[in-house]
C-alpha cells in the first residue's frame, strides 16, 4: 500500500479533529439552546466540512486501494456503502452501524451544498450536532483500526 494513502488518511483525521476542536465552544453552546441564524449557518458549515473530510478519506481508499470509484448520480452514497463492505483488497473500513449513522451527514452535505443557509432548520441540525462528537469518535476508531491493518500488511510484506 502506498505511504501516500496512509498520509492522506492521517491528514484528514487531523483536519477533522482540528475542525471539531476549533468549533468546540459553538458546538457546546448549541447543546444548551437554539442558536441564532449566524450560529446555525456556522454549524451547518462545520457539519458540511466534517462529512467532506470523511469523504476525502473514503475517496483516497476507493482510488488508492480499491481502485474503484462509482460513477453516476449516487456515487456519494455508493462510496459510503463501499466503505462498509470488505473487498478482495481490504476489510470493511466502517461498521454497518457507523455507516448508517454517517448517512444522515451525507444527506445533510448534499442539502447544504445545494441550498441557502437561511433554509437550515435548527431542529434537524440538532439531530446531527448532538451525536457528532460520539459519531466522530467511533468513525475515527474504525479508521485507525484500518490504518493498523495497512501497517501490519506493510510489515508482513517487507519481511
Amino acid at each position: 500500500m502506498s505511504e501516500q494513502i496512509v498520509s492522506d488518511i492521517k491528514f484528514e483525521i487531523e483536519q477533522i479533529d482540528k475542525l471539531l476542536e476549533t468549533y468546540t465552544d459553538l458546538l457546546a453552546k448549541a447543546q444548551t439552546g437554539k442558536p441564532d441564524l449566524v450560529e446555525t449557518t456556522a454549524i451547518g458549515s462545520v457539519l458540511h466540512s466534517f462529512y467532506n473530510g470523511l469523504e476525502n478519506v473514503f475517496l483516497a481508499i476507493a482510488k488508492g486501494i480499491d481502485r474503484n470509484v462509482s460513477a453516476g448520480s449516487q456515487w456519494h452514497r455508493d462510496l459510503l456503502n463501499q466503505m462498509a463492505q470488505s473487498t478482495t483488497r481490504r476489510k470493511a473500513i466502517l461498521s454497518a452501524s457507523t455507516a448508517e449513522s454517517l448517512t444522515d451527514y451525507l444527506s445533510f452535505r448534499h442539502f447544504f451544498r445545494h441550498s441557502y443557509s437561511f433554509y437550515l432548520d435548527w431542529e434537524e441540525l440538532e439531530e446531527l450536532v448532538t451525536p457528532l462528537v460520539d459519531i466522530w469518535g467511533r468513525t475515527k476508531n474504525e479508521l485507525q483500526d484500518f490504518l493498523e491493518t495497512l501497517s501490519d500488511k506493510e510489515n508482513k510484506s517487507s519481511e
